[in-house]
């Protein structure tokens, strides 16, 4: 895939995964439109691609609201043109156990999660002129549940079903819908965990596997793989295996 022919929509580009893949993209050439809440995070990204070879273009976004989608995206598709790859990767994370559960917190991080990802793709479909591959970053937390993680692991299990039970209607309409399910990656995010995280790597290196990854036309990308095929393993475990492996955990 040559990026410098490629417009690009990223939302959730302040930071984290987001911010690392903006800056490579328009390394290596492309037009890269970022949508976030945080407008001084977007600023200071697009300062940073000045001497790069592409562009990024900023368009303030809170993609829990709906109409402010197509707004925004009405928007980039009269400044830049049509958006050929879309890459939906707003969210949050809070560790949670049973002790700290809190109902108004797990309602944010789906609302987040997966309503931002849901007003994102509607939008999309209105305006699907070029359009070509659409991601949405889920978590391989979503294949099963972990510790600390039932909140925010369900919120990416809904979103790999999601794109799971859609995919072939878009696929009808010409576009890739993908999702990219990470592992453990240094963000300020997975700051927040107080445990060791195995296959830790930079947000630099998860972006560096995205790109790569959208030469590709597999459902799902995946990293670092040394990690998550064990978690695709646990996928396949009988519950009789699963629980009692899961209580052994102690994050």
């Amino acid at each position: 895939m040559n990026i410098a022919e490629k417009t690009f929509w990223l939302v959730g580009a302040s930071s984290g995964i987001g911010r690392s893949l903006a800056l490579e993209l328009a390394a290596q050439g492309g037009n890269v439109a970022v949508s976030a809440r945080n407008t001084e995070a977007l600023s200071a990204l697009q300062e940073q691609a000045e001497p790069m070879q592409g562009n990024i273009y900023t368009f303030p976004l809170d993609a829990t609201d709906r109409h402010a989608c197509h707004q925004v995206l009405a928007k980039i598709n009269k400044t830049l043109g049509p958006i050929h790859i879309s890459i939906l990767n707003a969210g949050v994370y809070q560790p949670m156990t049973v002790s700290d559960f809190d109902a108004q917190a797990c309602e944010q991080i789906f609302t987040i999660n997966v309503m931002s990802a849901i007003n994102c793709l509607e939008a999309l479909l209105h305006k699907v002129d070029g359009l070509e591959q659409v991601l949405i970053t889920a978590s391989v937390a979503g294949y099963r549940g972990l510790p600390l993680a039932g909140a925010y692991g369900a919120s990416k299990a809904a979103l790999i079903n999601l794109a799971e039970g859609f995919r072939p209607g878009f696929l009808r309409r010409g576009i890739q819908l993908r999702v990219i399910n990470p592992g453990f990656v240094e963000t300020p995010m997975t700051a927040q965990n107080t445990f060791k995280m195995p296959a830790l790597i930079s947000a630099e290196e998860a972006a560096d596997e995205i790109i790569t990854g959208l030469s590709r036309t597999s459902f799902e990308i995946t990293f670092p793989r040394r990690f998550t095929w064990w978690l695709k393993l646990l996928r396949v475990l009988p519950y009789y295996c699963y629980f009692p492996l899961l209580n052994r955990l102690k994050p």
